[in-house]
């Protein structure tokens, strides 16, 4: 999607008369806390300020007379210039989940405006507590996974030697932490035939793979 914004002004410099507009706005970035977040704004010749907006506050401003003003170590830029346009790239760095909203590229002129959304997510922690368990035959047992300080609420499932284990096998509870953060409990119930390998994945969408925890379930058939 493309908006383009026009704007045509006579008045900064007596005789002269430019019309520019935003040709392509920043678009929408989901990333990792601690990450990097990249947005470009894309303007045509004749633009005179270019301003970035974090949630409503301004964070860079670019001047096409002099470059980029820079206030902030976390709020940096790239340019690129073409024959008749001008980008900005705005970098947000170390992200943080308060940065999540919205980033907004204006030239401080009425309607004059385009933005995206930032979304931050938290990689948590995600932990089985034991590595090995040894079940009896004909015996039930509970495993537990447990994610801890997650944004947004992971996607819990299981999986059994590379295939995916039924929903109706496990239960998944989801609370609220600190600070925004978010907790989940999921509870596996099996009754082993045999020994196999257990892993418990958490996904969200900043993740390229889910992260995962294992246990091994040793079946004991003995009669001792």
């Amino acid at each position: 999607v493309v908006y383009v914004f026009t704007e045509c002004n006579f008045s900064f410099l007596p005789g002269l008369g430019f019309c520019y507009s935003i040709i392509n706005g920043p678009t929408n970035a989901t990333v990792l806390a601690g990450s990097d977040a990249h947005f470009n704004c894309t303007v045509s010749s004749g633009w005179v300020i270019l301003i970035w907006l974090s949630n409503g506050d301004p964070v860079l401003t670019v001047i096409s007379s002099q470059g980029a003003v820079e206030t902030s170590d976390r709020f940096t830029s790239k340019n690129y210039t073409g024959s008749d346009t001008f980008t900005s790239e705005l970098i947000i760095h170390n992200t943080q989940l308060s940065d999540s909203g919205k980033i907004e590229c204006s030239t401080q002129k009425p309607d004059e405006s385009s933005f995206a959304f930032l979304s931050v997510q938290v990689n948590g922690s995600l932990f089985i507590k034991n590595s090995t368990l040894t079940v009896k035959e004909n015996k039930t047992v509970e495993i537990v996974c447990e994610a801890l300080g997650w944004a947004p609420a992971p996607h819990i499932t299981w999986m059994t030697n590379d295939s995916f284990i039924d929903k109706s096998r496990y239960v998944t509870q989801q609370s609220q932490g600190p600070n925004g953060l978010h907790n989940a409990l999921s509870i596996l119930t099996l009754t082993p035939m045999d020994t196999e390998v257990l892993t418990c994945l958490a996904d969200i969408e900043a993740l390229p793979n889910p992260q995962n925890a294992t246990v091994t379930v040793i079946f004991d058939n003995s009669t001792v």
